[in-house]
């Protein structure tokens, strides 16, 4: 048994300004270290896109052995300006900054190469780094993986519903485009009554730049209980582990989400399967849930297909949200990871 590592607090944090500064691009990215300064380095890359780092991640790491660093993306938790302020720009805030901010990290801490942790969200982020920045990167270990490409879109936010229509239906309602114009109401709009889940996070990203701030609250509660929904039908899922967060922490996450989604995360479609082979030579371990129904299962089997010397390791009793298995996997791969071995997770 592999247990999570004692709770741990950072030695160091601060705010790295990442943009042009006021005027141009204000942003500033919040980052804390933790664990051993001299030990190996690892970023700690969170989901969302907009969820902010975790306390709880820190746990996965060896804290003698790992230099745990972690960072809040644009937009969300301690960096500024916050998303969920409607005056915030998110022009500044796609992947490409994401990536340049990363880079900007890694200097500013003095690391010339580290590994790189993340999940959901945080997989396709760290891909796409790691296929723009291989000499950078000593090792990656993802959970849930998702790319982010249209048809995963599409079935997060539309082809999941055939397993809970009667929320589907409460979902797309409340993301009809007609609410803008009237954002009290529900009825459903005509023009989705076939949806795809990029028009629907577009739509949603109209209704989260609405002036009345209860049209944004509603639009963020609606779009937190639909995920909610279907982590809901998953083994061990977690209940409301969207909707029971603070306004200003769902508000960004809602806003962030739309704003990526709708843009298909400024990625051209399927990249980074295409461009897997630039990750040859870093040890990857992909564990993934085979019950995961927000992000299915095939997308973590192609990209091992995709990815020389990467390993997949299925979690039969896990979907997205993790389980006690899924945990221990993570656990076990950092671990080994941390030896500078990871050859018990790689193909011969």
């Amino acid at each position: 048994m592999s247990p999570l590592y004692p709770p741990i607090e950072p030695y160091a944090h601060g705010l790295l300004s990442v943009g042009g500064g006021e005027g141009v691009d204000p942003n500033q990215i919040y980052w804390e270290t933790c664990g051993n300064p001299s030990g190996r380095p690892v970023l700690v890359v969170h989901g969302g896109p907009g969820s902010g780092c975790s306390a709880g991640s820190r746990r996965y790491f060896d804290p003698a052995r790992y230099r745990i660093i972690l960072f809040d993306q644009r937009g969300c938790g301690r960096s500024t300006p916050h998303a969920a302020d409607p005056a915030t720009d998110l022009r500044h805030n796609t992947t490409d900054h994401l990536i340049s901010d990363m880079e900007l990290l890694r200097r500013h801490l003095g690391v010339d190469r580290w590994s790189l942790y993340g999940a959901s969200w945080g997989s396709t982020l760290i891909l796409a780094y790691a296929e723009r920045h291989p000499e950078r990167v000593s090792g990656i270990v993802i959970a849930g993986v998702t790319t982010t490409r249209r048809a995963e879109i599409d079935w997060l936010y539309g082809g999941v519903a055939r397993f809970l229509p009667q929320e589907w239906e409460r979902f797309r309602a409340a993301m009809a485009p007609s609410r803008a114009a009237h954002p009290g109401s529900a009825q459903l709009d005509p023009a989705l009554a076939v949806t795809r889940g990029r028009d629907l996070a577009a739509a949603c990203a109209r209704l989260m730049e609405h002036p009345d701030p209860e049209a944004r609250a509603f639009t963020a509660r609606e779009w937190c209980a639909w995920e909610d929904a279907v982590i809901s039908l998953e083994p061990n899922g977690r209940r409301n582990v969207y909707s029971d967060r603070a306004p200003a922490a769902r508000l960004a996450l809602v806003r962030i989400c739309a704003h990526y989604f709708a843009h298909g995360a400024w990625l051209e479609e399927g990249i980074l399967l295409r461009e897997a082979g630039r990750l040859a030579g870093i040890p990857g371990v992909l564990i993934h849930g085979r019950q995961d129904l927000g992000s299915p299962f095939a997308t973590a089997w192609e990209l091992a297909r995709a990815w020389p010397g990467a390993r997949l390791i299925p979690v039969t009793d896990s979907g997205h949200t993790g389980s006690e298995s899924l945990g221990k996997e993570i656990i076990r791969a950092l671990d080994d990871f941390a030896d500078g071995d990871a050859r018990g997770h790689l193909p011969s």
